[in-house]
């Protein structure tokens, strides 16, 4: 499952690979353009949720593109440059743009402002699949499978087994397992997080063995046995 699908139109290649490996190791799928006029092509065959784009480009750079695009769609659409002008910002704001960002920039970056302008137009974000060995967990419908099986956990096993998920190849410490699903308030002891790792591990049979127990320490879940 992606987050939303991006269109990256850059006529750098190096650069549009970089923004584009960015994107697509945050759950992204990308479309990629070399200039604006191959970008109006890529829109005729497909339906990105957002467009980011460099303003100095052959044949047809940002502005051009972003006027085209605005003739027929409020796409969101981030303007990238290494041009660090005022009047370049300007011009791109009111051409219609929902961002603008200046390179150099980091990955962070990147991201978070393609969040916002997703989240300002509306788009709803689909959250990553987690997944390790066979298993599959879907944190927005809460759903597990187990090589194609659905497997029935209660609230505090799918919520361990997430954390393990987002920390997998990671040794998690019984006391942070027992913070994140218990809460800081919960007067037990951390036995009840090695009883309801023993009942996840025989929910999920053979993948089970896929979460590792570190003597003294906590749980590490493994991509393989």
């Amino acid at each position: 499952m992606v987050k939303a699908v991006v269109l990256v139109v850059e006529d750098e290649q190096p650069m549009r690979e970089l923004i584009s490996s960015f994107l697509r190791d945050d759950g992204y799928q990308v479309l990629e353009a070399g200039d604006g006029a191959a970008a109006l092509q890529v829109l005729t065959q497909h339906s990105p949720d957002l467009i980011i784009a460099d303003i100095m480009m052959p044949f047809m750079d940002g502005f051009e593109l972003i006027k085209e695009v605005r003739k027929s769609s409020e796409l969101p659409f981030i303007f990238l440059s290494a041009r660090g002008e005022e009047w370049d910002k300007v011009k791109g704001l009111r051409l219609g743009a929902d961002d603008y960002i200046a390179k150099p920039f980091h990955s962070g970056e990147l991201i978070a402002r393609v969040e916002t302008v997703l989240r300002r137009a509306g788009k709803q974000l689909k959250l990553n699949i987690l997944k390790a060995g066979k298993i599959e967990l879907d944190p927005e419908y809460r759903e597990i499978m187990n090589n194609g099986v659905p497997v029935t956990l209660t609230k505090k096993e799918f919520d361990l087994l997430s954390l393990l998920l987002q920390e997998k190849g990671r040794t998690v410490l019984r006391e942070r397992i027992m913070f994140a699903v218990w809460g800081p308030d919960y007067p037990g002891s951390d036995r009840t997080v090695d009883t309801h790792v023993k009942t996840l591990r025989m929910k999920l049979g053979s993948q089970g063995e896929l979460i590792k127990t570190v003597r003294g320490t906590g749980y590490r879940l493994e991509d393989s046995q």
